[in-house]
């Protein structure tokens, strides 16, 4: 009983890949205890290691305008000097608020009612920072995108007449790729969001438009088909006893149709996310995009070793959001889901 709590566990919990451990921690019989374990750890750290020895081998067969291809060890000390940078810069950040709130401070014990002003930090960001930013930026989008994608797929799902009306459209802007939307999301916002106080940098809006541009199709599509492929008995039961348009898609239209949803969803989050990366490197808004093409264009001997770190945090990062996602659908559907 306890096993079997335990199994569940894990898979809800989006862990899938652990359960196997969890049965070999349970599992009596030792020979199939060390062939599982072979399976599970073994083949897995082979292939990392060989992965490993072809980039080390490799790389150092390669020369570029910037030295050799840096391979593995030299990747994770970018790393290291990276994170070493972000917490410098965090430490002078902290100076700086200590120094002025001390300055205020004596201001205020020589005059009670003097004008006292707080600066903001303007250091430059760092990697970490950069992190930060183009995860706000892509959920901003994701989010948008989501709001408008899932009404309208259940809206073209449940009316064959809107599906039809809306699907040239659909296909037409699907296919649209990121690079054409940017110059003119730019030229609109610059054209529209006009204040002498905004309350979200151009820039980031200019990212998270185009993120949601891009990444809604999917999760739209997904939705429209997800819902159009409902059990015809269902809808008419719903009519039968008369339940509202609402309460006919709250409690049987999005149930049903929840695991396309979701599949619609990650496609879309992992879209977003390739989408952003690209958009930061074209318009040099902040975030990891614009860290790849700044230290390309830097040109210095650790450059190289730096880019290829931010694209391994990359492509960790856009696993992680997948799993999230993967994660909130099995809590949400409560249905064995293959990742």
């Amino acid at each position: 009983m306890f096993k079997q709590k335990t199994i569940g566990f894990f898979e809800v919990a989006g862990f899938r890949w652990m359960v196997p451990m969890v049965k070999l921690a349970f599992w009596e019989d030792p020979k199939e205890q060390s062939r599982l374990l072979g399976n599970l750890i073994g083949l897995p750290l082979l292939a990392i290691s060989l992965f490993l020895f072809l980039w080390a081998a490799g790389a150092a067969q390669v020369d570029t305008s910037l030295g050799k291809l840096p391979g593995p060890s030299a990747v994770l000390d970018a790393g290291k000097t990276l994170y070493a940078e972000h917490k410098e810069e965090r430490a002078k950040e902290a100076a700086f608020y200590e120094r002025q709130q001390k300055r205020n401070a004596k201001k205020l014990e020589r005059n009670p009612d003097a004008n006292i002003k707080w600066r903001n930090y303007t250091g430059n960001a760092t990697f970490i920072d950069q992190i930060f930013t183009s995860l706000k930026t892509v959920f901003t989008g994701f989010v948008v995108a989501s709001l408008i994608a899932v009404p309208i797929g259940i809206a073209c799902g449940l009316s064959r007449g809107l599906n039809t009306a809306l699907s040239p459209i659909i296909q037409i802007l699907k296919p649209v790729s990121p690079l054409a939307w940017l110059p003119i999301v730019t030229m609109v916002v610059s054209a529209v969001y006009i204040s002498d106080d905004p309350l979200l940098a151009k820039s980031f809006v200019n990212s998270a438009i185009t993120v949601t541009l891009c990444c809604m199709w999917p999760t739209l599509i997904n939705t429209a088909v997800g819902v159009g492929n409902i059990d015809e008995d269902l809808i008419n039961v719903g009519r039968v006893i008369r339940l509202g348009w609402f309460t006919r898609v709250r409690k049987i239209a999005i149930p049903a149709a929840l695991p396309m949803i979701f599949t619609g969803l990650r496609i879309s989050l992992g879209i977003g996310w390739m989408v952003l990366i690209a958009a930061e490197m074209l318009a040099q808004n902040p975030g990891l995009g614009k860290f790849v093409w700044d230290e390309f264009q830097n040109g210095s001997s650790q450059s190289l070793a730096r880019i290829m770190f931010a694209v391994v945090t990359i492509g960790f990062i856009g696993f992680v959001l997948d799993w999230l996602m993967l994660t909130l659908q099995k809590m949400i559907s409560h249905e064995d889901v293959k990742s």
